[in-house]
């Protein structure tokens, strides 16, 4: 279906001069059947409506957030049930803004929240451990032997004399800095979490679960006294600070920031209203481009409902884009209808005629839009390939609702007549020069040898600059605490205050060891693990580093009456045998029942991106070399060593992914146009936004990661239909032998104005993300704009430079 020259379409003010069987196959099916079209699509709409109000959700999974096929990650869900506490977890920690941990009533406060939480669904209670778990217990050498016990004593009755036994249990146990703050004013409540809901046999809910931590903590004790009374009812009101952090409260802090993030859509659609009315002055065709793009996001959460998805923290995203791309699309036809309209044409012959020159440009530019969003189906993390399924039917469905119902909607409305002939005469007035025209006839001089030579040179150095700084760009978070969440948010308040007052953080890498049964005692098992802790701990940004060889090395030199000689590993297996009963008593999570399984934690100080490719270069270095048929050492557990392996994946997609993107566009150029220099010209500036895009997030201070690594293949796909529709109407005017010059006029003035008002349009509804208090989509706004504009000033700049080298005569 070839793009059409404006000026070629005959002025039909009257329908019996129009032959109804002219154009393509699927003209005539669509345009013939308008009311089947119109009803089929009503029909549609109100179907997938229902299923998107009933069955819709909004949630986010642990399982969904990981690699799965990535080494690491295959090692740790294939060992998970041996490494209680290394996986999903959540760590509580309850102050006394007034006092110390030894007040009889903070004590009161921290039983009822540690029973709280250990009646709180999707929580593995056998592995809870705080003050007031008997799990939690200290052990000491005296001249009958080991002596231990729970540290909170059995007898603990709020007196003094309890509270000096506690104090002196919690020396003996070592737990200050890990279960204890440093300063004696709060406590931990380390809770780790199931992977199955035990009564539903669904994934844990992390919303509901973080609701509950609200209600039933911070609702409850943070402004209450012990027995849940309101703060005003009882003396000790503002004693308690409740912190939280962990992946499922981050999750929920998410999902409550995504409530708000649905005003932005609100206020997206506003500003697009606002600009394609400012644009046509036309009240009936601005409410049907708005009203199309707002079905086709009803039919995309439809489908996505539909076929069993739910929406997250990253695809509740898609929508907006889905519609900003809607009403793109949407003004490029309204536009053509209107110039059509306003010579005089019939509004249905009009719509038919912009249906003709526009729909190919349209089909290969939403097919660019899906393709930048399938290709993210490369990416081994479930949240990102979620993603680009959903995306991928929002684009697919605007096919129908923009391109197909939106022109039958218009063959009945038109468009006002006072719009039409405003359109009209304003184009009278650029062609004189005037007005706008002053900036189009700018456009026009990009042709000229002299402007193309200095704005490729221009480009060229942009490009050298670019990747120059681009080079620094880091993989991974920059950021302590969680960078999802704004530095100033709750969760990270509370990250802060847990780092600040406990010497060991969140941030645990572990290696499991993995041996026959009965090998995790070995003597030689052993010495390597306890080589590994060593040589770990040297490296920056580790902390400490804990595993059974500590626990066997205290045990040993505890049996000898504290001697610091035997503070080591013995040979002897008895020895090595007691030892691990011992520690087993104390610290069960040191190996597994079977001992086929001992990890060798590290804690981090954070999870940036050099700290995590520091602890990872050691310990697969060690793992390679020291690993055998009796011991393997495998990479990796716990948070950081999970965040290390996403880091891993998103490495190897990021030019993966953008080469892929890349060939699919220029396959999808090359069938448009038929010519290998249009598709270098269409190109050439998206590769330019893609390198100044990458230098826009070093400057940021921004590391590529799961939230940001879909932002270029989406600016890429989204961005070259504008050298699409662009290039479409300029190379169909040179091959009707305009000159260039001519041709990218005409091109401008038919199809260009809106180019740029769709740049404006799509950064308009995207920059309303900045504001948002979830910091990853603020960054999405901010390199999405970017992308948008620039894409924008690269088609509608270097595409007539590039032309006068490449496309002087139409090929």
């Amino acid at each position: 279906m070839a793009i059409q020259k404006l000026d070629s379409m005959p002025v039909i003010r009257e329908l019996k001069d129009f032959d109804a069987r002219s154009g393509s196959l699927l003209e005539r099916l669509i345009f013939n059947h308008r009311r089947l079209v119109i009803f089929a699509c009503l029909l549609v709409t109100l179907v997938l409506s229902y299923f998107a109000a009933t069955r819709l959700e909004l949630n986010a999974s642990f399982e969904k957030m990981i690699p799965h096929n990535q080494p690491f990650i295959k090692n740790y869900l294939e060992n998970r049930h041996a490494l209680r506490g290394l996986g999903s977890s959540v760590r509580v920690v309850v102050e006394n803004i007034q006092g110390d941990i030894f007040d009889p009533h903070y004590l009161e406060v921290l039983k009822e929240v540690n029973d709280e939480l250990f009646l709180t669904p999707g929580v593995d209670r056998a592995w809870i451990k705080s003050l007031w778990t008997p799990a939690v217990r200290w052990t000491e050498v005296t001249e009958e032997g080991f002596r231990g016990g729970p540290v909170m004593p059995d007898s603990y009755d709020g007196s003094v004399q309890g509270a000096e036994q506690l104090r002196l249990n919690i020396a003996r146990a070592g737990i200050v800095g890990s279960l204890v703050g440093n300063d004696f004013q709060s406590s931990m409540i380390f809770v780790p979490l199931l992977d199955k809901d035990p009564v539903t046999g669904q994934s844990v809910d992390y919303h509901a679960f973080s609701r509950l931590l609200e209600e039933k903590l911070r609702g409850k004790f943070e402004y209450a006294g012990s027995n849940g009374q309101h703060a005003a009812d009882q003396e000790g009101t503002g004693k308690i600070k409740i912190r939280v952090i962990g992946f499922a409260k981050l999750v929920g802090d998410l999902i409550d920031g995504l409530m708000k993030v649905m005003l932005y859509f609100g206020v997206a659609a506003v500003i697009a209203t606002a600009i394609i009315y400012a644009y046509t002055r036309c009240v009936r065709s601005t409410a049907l481009v708005v009203s199309c793009s707002a079905v086709a996001v009803a039919w995309q959460l439809g489908l996505v409902a539909l076929l069993g998805y739910a929406l997250d923290p990253f695809s509740i995203l898609v929508p907006f884009l889905v519609f900003a791309i809607g009403v793109s699309h949407g003004a490029q036809k309204m536009n053509g209808i209107m110039q059509d309209v306003g010579r005089g044409t019939h509004q249905l012959v009009a719509a038919r005629y912009t249906f003709r020159r526009l729909f190919l440009a349209g089909l290969t530019a939403l097919l660019a839009d899906a393709v930048g969003f399938a290709v993210l189906m490369l990416i081994d993390i479930p949240v990102i390939q979620d993603l680009a399924i959903t995306a991928s039917i929002g684009v697919a469905v605007l096919i129908f609702t923009n391109l197909v119902l939106l022109p039958v909607l218009l063959s009945y409305t038109g468009v006002s007549q006072a719009a039409a002939v405003r359109s009209l005469v304003e184009e009278g007035e650029e062609r004189r020069g005037r007005g706008l025209g002053a900036l189009w006839n700018l456009l026009d001089r990009f042709t000229e040898r002299r402007w193309a030579s200095v704005t490729v040179a221009v480009a060229a150095l942009l490009a050298i600059g670019g990747i120059a700084v681009s080079s620094q760009l880091q993989i991974g978070d920059l950021d302590p605490g969680a960078p999802e969440l704004r530095a100033d948010s709750r969760y990270n308040r509370d990250n802060a205050y847990i780092t600040e007052h406990y010497s060991l953080s969140s941030d645990l890498f572990a290696v499991m060891v993995k041996t026959p049964p009965e090998g995790c005692l070995k003597y030689q098992t052993l010495v390597e693990a306890d080589k590994l802790g060593w040589l770990l701990q040297q490296q920056p940004g580790v902390q400490a580093t804990v595993s059974l060889v500590d626990a066997v090395r205290q045990i040993t030199a505890g049996t000898y009456e504290g001697n610091p000689k035997w503070l080591t590993v013995a040979r002897n297996q008895d020895v090595l045998n007691y030892g691990a009963q011992q520690a087993s008593v104390n610290n069960p999570d040191l190996f597994n029942n079977e001992c086929t399984m001992m990890p060798v934690v590290a804690y981090l100080s954070d999870h940036k991106a050099a700290t995590l490719e520091r602890v990872v270069q050691v310990a697969d270095e060690f793992a390679r070399e020291h690993s055998t048929d009796e011991r393997q050492f495998l990479l990796a557990a716990g948070s950081a060593g999970i965040e290390a392996a996403t880091n891993i994946v998103v490495r190897e997609a990021n030019r993966t992914m953008l080469i892929y993107v890349y060939l699919a566009v220029i396959v999808l150029c090359f069938i448009t146009f038929r010519s290998w220099r249009a598709v270098v010209v269409a190109v050439v500036p998206l590769m330019l936004t893609s390198i100044l895009c990458e230098a826009l997030m070093v400057w940021l201070g921004m590391g590529v990661k799961v939230a940001t690594l879909p932002v270029i293949a989406l600016g890429v796909g989204i961005g070259v239909d504008y050298a699409l529709y662009l290039l479409s109407v300029q190379l169909a005017q040179q091959r009707d032998a305009l000159p260039l010059a001519q041709a990218y006029k005409n091109a401008v003035a038919f199809t260009g104005k809106v180019v740029a008002l769709i740049g404006v349009t799509l950064a308009a509804g995207v920059v309303t993300w900045a504001w948002s208090p979830i910091k990853f989509q603020a960054d999405m706004g901010i390199l999405l704009t970017f992308m948008f504009v620039w894409n924008m000033i690269g088609a509608l700049v270097l595409i007539p430079a590039l032309s006068h080298f490449l496309l002087r005569k139409a090929h």
